[in-house]
C-alpha cells in the first residue's frame, strides 16, 4: 500500500512514531533550553507512557512504525551510511580537520549503533571508546562529556518533520538550530527505505539551512477535500508556506491553503497545540485563538499564487468552503481562564483523530476531555506526565503515513 493522506480525521491506518530513548538521558539542566525542553524527563516512564499510546493504537488495528528501526533499516541499505554521514559530517559542522576521521567511525558502525548516534548523539568520551582521538583543534579542546554530536530529542515529535499530504510527503525546514538535523535522518528513510523508496511517492524537500522559508508539520493541518489549514507562526514563516504551496500546487497535491497568523511564542509554537480536528466537520480550539483573519492561498496562472485576504469574523465561512461543506463547528472548552491556559500548555487542544469522532488525548486534561465526551465524540486517554514535560501531545508525536479517505455525502 503506498503511503496516502488527504484528512486528519480519517481511520488512522499506518503513524509513525519514536519511542523515547537514549537523547532523553542527554538532557540536562544546563542544555535544556537550547534543546528546546522545558524539563528534564524520566525516560523509563516516558518509554512507559509512549508504550501505553501506541499498545492503544495497535489494539485498534493501526499499524505502528518507529523512526529509530526504520533509519537502522534505511542506514543498512546499499550506500545508506556513506550518504548520510556526508550530510551530518560535513566541513561546516566538524572542521576539515576531523572530517574523513568522523566518517569513517561513522561507517564502521552496524546500522543499528549509527542510527543511535544519529538520534542520541556522541561526546568525545564515547568517540574515544571506539577510536583514536581525530588531530583537530575543536575536538582536542573539548571536554570528555561534550557532544560531537547533539542528541535530538526532539525526535520525539515525528508530526514535526514531516507531513504526508494526498500521495505525497514534504520535509520540512526546521526554524531552530537543535532541530535542523532531524530532516536529514527523515530524508535518509523517505528516500531509501524499502517502504518508501518509490518513484511513485512525490517528495517535497525543503531544505535544512538558515533562512527565512521555514515550515514545521506542526503547523499544517491536512483537513481534506484538497484543503490545508497552516499556522505562520513561531516556527512557521509566510515564506515558508508559500514555498510548500508552489510545490503542492505544481504537482496536483492540495487545492488551497488556508493560512492563519498566530501568536509567536513558545506555548503556541505550532497551530496543532491551538487547533485540531475531531471529525469532518468539527475542530477544537484554544480559547484565546478567538477568530482571526484568513489569507487564502491558490494557484494563478502560470504559477503564481493567487492571494486573497478574509476578515476575522469570515473564518468559519473559509474553513466551511474549504471543506466543502455549508458549516463548520469550532469547540472551544468552557473553562476559566486559569483552566484554560494550564490545559492548554499541556496540550489539551493537541488531539489526534483515530477515526472520525475518536480522538487521543492526554489524560490529565480532564476539563477538555469531559467537554468533548459531553459533545458526543470518544476520548481515548493516554498517560503523559512525563511525555508531556516535551510540550506536544499525541497529535504532535504522531505522523499518519496512511488514513482511510473520506466518503462526502
Amino acid at each position: 500500500m503506498l503511503p496516502h493522506v488527504d484528512s486528519e480525521v480519517g481511520r488512522l491506518v499506518s503513524v509513525l512514531t519514536h519511542r523515547p530513548g537514549k537523547e532523553m538521558n542527554r538532557l540536562t539542566p544546563s542544555n535544556m533550553g537550547e534543546l528546546l525542553f522545558d524539563d528534564l524527563i524520566w525516560l523509563e516512564r516516558a518509554q512507559a507512557e509512549h508504550d501505553a499510546m501506541t499498545s492503544l493504537m495497535r489494539a485498534r488495528g493501526i499499524e505502528v512504525l518507529y523512526f529509530a528501526d526504520l533509519l537502522a533499516e534505511a542506514l543498512a541499505q546499499p550506500g545508506g551510511r556513506e550518504e548520510s554521514l556526508e550530510l551530518v559530517f560535513t566541513e561546516r559542522t566538524v572542521g576539515p580537520a576531523a572530517l574523513d576521521a568522523l566518517r569513517d567511525f561513522g561507517a564502521s558502525l552496524a546500522p543499528r549503533d549509527l542510527a543511535e548516534v544519529l538520534i542520541a548523539g556522541l561526546t568525545k568520551r564515547e568517540l574515544l571508546e571506539r577510536a583514536p582521538e581525530p588531530a583537530s583543534t575543536w575536538i582536542s579542546g573539548m571536554d570528555l562529556d561534550d557532544f560531537i554530536l547533539a542528541p535530538l530529542p526532539n525526535h520525539l515529535f515525528t508530526r514535526d518533520t514531516s507531513s504526508w499530504i494526498a500521495g505525497g510527503v514534504a520535509v520540512s525546514s526546521m526554524r531552530k538550530a537543535a532541530r535542523r538535523r532531524e530532516t536529514i535522518n527523515q530524508e535518509i528513510v523517505y528516500r531509501l527505505h524499502p517502504r518508501f523508496a518509490s518513484k511513485e511517492i512525490p517528495f517535497w524537500k525543503h531544505g535544512t539551512l538558515d533562512g527565512s522559508a521555514t515550515i514545521e508539520g506542526g503547523d499544517i493541518l491536512n483537513v481534506g477535500n484538497g484543503a490545508l489549514i497552516v499556522g505562520a507562526s513561531e516556527r512557521t514563516t509566510p515564506q515558508g508556506v508559500e514555498r510548500l504551496a508552489q510545490r503542492l500546487f505544481a504537482q496536483g497535491a492540495a487545492r488551497e491553503i488556508i493560512v492563519l497568523q498566530i501568536a509567536k511564542k513558545r506555548a503556541q509554537m505550532h497551530l496543532d497545540t491551538i487547533l485540531t480536528m475531531l471529525d469532518e466537520r468539527t475542530f477544537t480550539a484554544y480559547a484565546r485563538l478567538g477568530r482571526v483573519r484568513t489569507q487564502v492561498i491558490r494557484p494563478g496562472s502560470g504559477g503564481a499564487l493567487e492571494i486573497t485576504v478574509h476578515e476575522a469574523e469570515e473564518m468559519e465561512s473559509v474553513f466551511a468552503a474549504a471543506l466543502g461543506v455549508d458549516e463548520i463547528r469550532i469547540l472551544t472548552v468552557p473553562a476559566d481562564s486559569l483552566t484554560a491556559e494550564r490545559e492548554q500548555w499541556n496540550d489539551g487542544s493537541n488531539l489526534l483523530a483515530l477515526e472520525p469522532g475518536v480522538v487521543m488525548a492526554y489524560e490529565r486534561n480532564a476539563a477538555s476531555n469531559d467537554f468533548f465526551a459531553a459533545q458526543g465524540f470518544e476520548v481515548v486517554t493516554i498517560p503523559g506526565n512525563e511525555l508531556g514535560r516535551g510540550r506536544g501531545g499525541a497529535h504532535c508525536m504522531t505522523c499518519p503515513i496512511n488514513r482511510d479517505s473520506l466518503s462526502r455525502h
